[in-house]
């Protein structure tokens, strides 16, 4: 079996191509590196089945050859974080829709099976908990530009679900809800790393908001196999299918716990979405997936604990800035 990855570099994208290799598959990645980092699969280059193109999805040439090398698709290529899409939402449109797009056309064109992963953003601000993927969504107004990736990603599921039903495109699509784990980056906004990071700085840990947002974190060791599974239920296909654990804990109980796990010395601060973000930003109250549907179909069950994922987080953080501080007396 050999898999295209694209968006392969990114933090989800390495973990699957890990996996996938440890299980005996070939692996192909695309990836452009604007927002994922060679070092997510630069462990890998070397190992028998591996392969990488450094290049757009959206680059016609390149990625026939990737696709029309592999038996299966993997599409997790997407703009990432909040302050990514704040700060370029046009990147975000163009890279979720047109990408998405170039896969699903070559999908067809070469009848192979394709994955695509969306977002817990779909959903909005829907209030209905837990969010099924059977519900409606809520959008806020166009003017703000923080609801650019939840209409870009809905377009990818119309897309997908579309080519499903007139095309006979076999395809699913995994909603993702906060996804963590080791390699992922506080760069983009990501709740997780970027309070570790601040904590065994020293801190503050800043809490956007007031804190009493509430989410879900699924490690992404639970994740990825998730998605592999999908991608081989055939009754998954033409489905939208939530994937993420279903423990929800607020903001600022999260924060506690990486002060407690991390560093208990570090202080705990609250920040304005309008210092963070900008006038006019707005965040959601609270984000439980409806897990029904994936325990149906997979059977799946976490195993990873949220204490789990943090520590995983924290030790990885301190390995990098071991290494970085290595690089730095050497050089």
């Amino acid at each position: 079996m050999i898999s295209l990855i694209t968006g392969g570099a990114g933090f989800i994208g390495g973990h699957l191509a890990e996996y996938l290799l440890d299980r005996g598959e070939e692996v192909i990645v695309l990836d452009d590196l604007s927002t994922g980092s060679f070092d997510n699969i630069a462990h890998l280059v070397g190992r028998k089945g591996f392969t990488y193109y450094i290049g757009k999805v959206e680059d016609k040439v390149l990625l026939d050859r990737a696709l029309g090398a592999s038996d299966r698709i993997y599409h997790l290529a997407a703009a990432v974080g909040v302050r990514l899409i704040i700060e370029d939402p046009v990147r975000t449109i163009e890279t979720n829709i047109n990408a998405a797009q170039a896969v699903l056309e070559q999908a067809v064109r070469y009848g192979k099976p394709v994955l695509v992963t969306s977002s817990s953003e779909v959903y909005g601000k829907s209030a209905a908990l837990p969010f099924s993927e059977v519900d409606d969504v809520v959008y806020g107004p166009t003017n703000r530009a923080r609801w650019s990736y939840a209409y870009s990603k809905a377009i990818d599921e119309f897309l997908l679900l579309s080519y499903s039903r007139t095309k006979g495109l076999q395809g699913v699509v995994a909603r993702l809800f906060n996804t963590v784990g080791p390699r992922q980056t506080g760069l983009y906004g990501m709740v997780i790393p970027r309070f570790v990071e601040q904590a065994l700085a020293g801190g503050p840990i800043t809490v956007y908001g007031t804190g009493e947002q509430e989410r879900c974190f699924a490690h992404v060791l639970d994740v990825v196999p998730a998605l592999v599974r999908l991608m081989d239920c055939r009754q998954a296909l033409g489905q939208v299918v939530n994937v993420g654990n279903d423990e929800m804990i607020s903001i600022g109980a999260l924060a506690d716990l990486v002060k407690r796990l991390v560093n208990p010395d570090a202080e705990i601060s609250l920040v304005s979405y309008e210092e963070a973000y900008g006038a006019g930003f707005e965040d959601l109250g609270s984000r439980q997936p409806d897990l029904s549907r994936l325990r149906e179909l997979i059977g799946f069950a976490p195993t990873h604990s949220l204490e789990d994922i943090i520590s995983d987080v924290a030790v990885h953080a301190r390995d990098s800035a071991a290494a970085h501080a290595a690089v730095r007396e050497v050089t």
